[in-house]
């Protein structure tokens, strides 16, 4: 079996008490079936940071971009950078970006993030590279810049999904890519599995996010990418799939998606 962690973040997991260093951590990933990772940036200095911490590696990719809620702090943003670094060929993809309204709805915070959010979404077509979005409490506005801005002529992901069949189905026909997390076996969240039997296989992608939404059986420590074949299978259980299938599917669909060969 061959997963792939396709979101989470190995220059935020704990090499102090956790993991004695990123070897360590994906050998554990590793043990359960999980053998490809998307490291994603969340400030534009992340970039740097993971590679300096990764090293060069095969089962490690990344992105480069800057998270809704970082684009108040990030001083030297910029396209033209944004533009140099996701060119690199070790970069898939283009973020996170995109929406977070859950910690701010001022009038100026948003306009601030759709700005930043467009620029990405310019950067990814003229590379012609994929986007990760992040949208929180505002699919609605993250939609509309998607379809604004020509987004499917770049096409991308909405990791950690959390919304309704309506926005899964506004997605698709976007050309977007749906990736669900640890939070589909959280109880609050019983409303995905309406979305994950929806979502047609051939369009699924699966993540951590580690080191946050840790999924159960292990809520209350600390995510890691090890932990996707949890979500695996439980994704496998709703979609009456069998779990060697949908590692198959969602690690083809990985690859296509950025642009990756097998």
């Amino acid at each position: 079996m061959f997963l792939v962690d396709s979101h989470c973040h190995l220059n935020k997991l704990n090499y102090t008490s956790i993991h004695a260093n990123v070897s360590d951590a994906l050998n554990k990933a590793n043990k359960k079936g999980v053998n490809l990772f998307l490291s994603v940036s969340t400030v534009m200095s992340d970039y740097d940071n993971m590679v300096k911490l990764v090293g060069c590696r095969k089962d490690v990719v990344f992105s480069c971009g800057v998270h809704p809620t970082c684009v108040f702090n990030e001083i030297n943003f910029s396209s033209d950078m944004l533009y140099i670094l996701s060119s690199k060929t070790n970069v898939v993809a283009i973020g996170e970006t995109g929406l977070d309204y859950y910690h701010s709805s001022n009038v100026q915070d948003k306009i601030k993030q759709k700005k930043v959010f467009q620029e990405h979404i310019h950067v990814a077509k003229s590379i012609k590279k994929p986007i990760i979005v992040h949208s929180r409490n505002s699919i609605q506005d993250t939609i509309v810049i998607l379809r604004k801005e020509k987004a499917i002529e770049c096409s991308g992901v909405l990791h950690c999904f959390s919304e309704d069949l309506e926005n899964a189905r506004l997605l698709l026909n976007l050309n977007f890519y749906i990736s669900f997390s640890g939070m589909v076996t959280f109880n609050k969240f019983y409303m995905l599995r309406e979305v994950i039997k929806y979502v047609p296989i051939d369009r699924i992608l699966l993540e951590t996010d580690s080191p946050y939404l840790t999924p159960v059986p292990y809520r209350g420590l600390e995510n890691q990418p090890a932990y996707v074949y949890e979500i695996a299978k439980y994704v496998a259980h709703i979609k009456n799939v069998d779990l060697d299938e949908l590692a198959m599917v969602t690690t083809k669909n990985f690859f296509a998606l950025f642009q990756l060969e097998s």
